[in-house]
């Protein structure tokens, strides 16, 4: 696996842990190489997107934002832009639940939609965690 990670904003954990949290749940959803990006954010700033792209105009702990998506592309993998994670501290209870939460979304996976599939894996990921 070959995942390339840029962590940016106001980072609240260390940026070798987002990599690790990320490879975890990337790995269990079987993605493999690409790109991702995850900003730490003011509450203001998430407010403002969870109102542009979801219609909500409130803050909240993580939004995804995938780009190429899981299935296959033109082009070697590593090339692969998998999407954006957002991420509010003031808003979230756990830090490394939210990159694994964004990462799972950014897999495809969905609890809004799914029969508790995602947060089944959430919850095993984060037992391996801690």
């Amino acid at each position: 696996m070959s995942l390339d990670v840029d962590v940016v904003g106001e980072e609240a954990l260390p940026a070798d842990e987002v990599r690790r949290l990320l490879a975890l749940a990337f790995d269990a959803t079987g993605v493999g190489d690409g790109h991702v990006a995850v900003s730490f954010v003011s509450a203001e700033a998430i407010e403002r997107l969870n109102a542009e792209h979801r219609g909500k105009p409130k803050p909240t702990d993580v939004l995804s934002f995938p780009i190429d998506g899981t299935g296959p592309i033109a082009g070697p993998e590593e090339a692969r832009e998998l999407g954006d994670i957002v991420i509010c501290p003031e808003h979230t209870h756990d830090l490394r639940e939210a990159v694994v939460h964004g990462a799972l979304h950014l897999s495809g996976m969905d609890h809004e939609t799914d029969d508790g599939e995602m947060i089944a894996l959430q919850a095993e990921l984060m037992r391996w965690v801690n």
